[in-house]
């Protein structure tokens, strides 16, 4: 789980602790990675992760592409700031998915959810753009009762929007039974899906 919240035990984390509450009862192990409230640099376009699949900054994204090896799924969490992601976020997981292109199978096949929180509005467009980056990586993406997201400006609040906190655990439990139907789809000899090579068509000629 990724909190891109300013505060390591803010609205964001709170919501995230629900949904690895209800993981975690299942057998789950979860962990919580913090980005941390400096500045996260965005992609310098440089190129180095094609051979590499790690990015040329050393920071957070190689940190967690290492982790990302072994996890077999993933939830990320953010903030709503101006009726998006913040900027943490975002420059992170563009970095940090543009180099999974060169990490075959770093994000493929592997379950993944958005959450957000905010005050009060701009939560379903924040919700979109983090989807974006799931849908394009091949991961099946794990839904709950409704949109995941939870209302309130302090932790406090977050955990008195109960139809919230409901999403969060309905998102854990889902995603535990999608992990475990995974893991049994393995043991009975089920093939993962077959990736073609990819094509890239530009339509400027």
């Amino acid at each position: 789980m990724v909190n891109g919240g300013p505060h390591k035990a803010g609205c964001t984390y709170t919501a995230l602790r629900e949904a690895a509450g209800a993981l975690e009862k299942r057998g789950i192990e979860t962990e919580i990675c913090w980005l941390g409230n400096e500045p996260v640099a965005g992609c310098a376009a440089c190129g180095a992760c094609r051979a590499t699949g790690r990015c040329c900054k050393k920071d957070a994204v190689n940190l967690f592409l290492d982790k990302a090896e072994k996890a077999d799924g993933f939830v990320f969490g953010s903030p709503v700031h101006f009726a998006s992601a913040t900027g943490a976020i975002t420059s992170f997981m563009d970095r940090a998915f543009y180099a999974a292109f060169g990490a075959a199978g770093l994000f493929f096949g592997k379950p993944t959810a958005a959450i957000v929180t905010c005050r009060r509005g701009g939560a379903t467009a924040a919700f979109d753009q983090l989807n974006k980056y799931f849908t394009i990586s091949g991961m099946p993406v794990v839904s709950s009762k409704y949109w995941n997201m939870a209302h309130g400006n302090t932790p406090d609040e977050v955990k008195r929007d109960l139809e919230g906190m409901q999403v969060m655990r309905a998102l854990g439990e889902n995603m535990a039974w999608l992990l475990k139907c995974i893991e049994a789809g393995k043991a009975a000899g089920v093939p993962p899906p077959e990736q073609e090579q990819r094509v890239a068509t530009n339509f400027i000629r």
